[in-house]
Order: C-alpha cells, then sequence, then structure tokens
C-alpha cells in the first residue's frame, strides 16, 4: 500500500477526532496512533521503516482512517 501523504498530513491535521473515536477503549493512546502518523510523513509514507509494533498501529487504527472519507 502506498500512503497518501496528503491524505495523511489531513488525517492528522483536521480528523484528530475520528483518530479518537478509533482508538477509544482498545488500550493504545492517540498520542501513539498520531507519533506513528507523524513518523511516517516525516520518512515520506516509508511502511517498511515502521518497526512490528508501529506496523500493528499502522494497520489497526490509520490504515482504516485512510481508506475512508472524513465524516
Amino acid at each position: 500500500m502506498d500512503v497518501d501523504l496528503d491524505v495523511l498530513r489531513y488525517l492528522l491535521k483536521k480528523r484528530t477526532n475520528e483518530i479518537e473515536v478509533i482508538v477509544a477503549g482498545t488500550g493504545y493512546l492517540v498520542k501513539t496512533v498520531i507519533g506513528v502518523g507523524t513518523f511516517l510523513l516525516d520518512n515520506h509514507g516509508d511502511l517498511d521503516l515502521l518497526t512490528a509494533n508501529q506496523r500493528v498501529t499502522f494497520e489497526k487504527f490509520l490504515k482504516p482512517l485512510l481508506e475512508t472519507p472524513p465524516q
């Protein structure tokens, strides 16, 4: 999967409420999910640079939001 950096940037800046909703009750922290997204932005969306735990965070929270239009 190629990460659309514009969509990711928009998600991290304007759709944080959706991140909060998807993370609620999972035991994950919102700042962790945002941190993984920021790391991807800083590294041009290169998923290969993610650790195993970061990859799980991306797949579980960010990827579904990147694939759906803003609510």
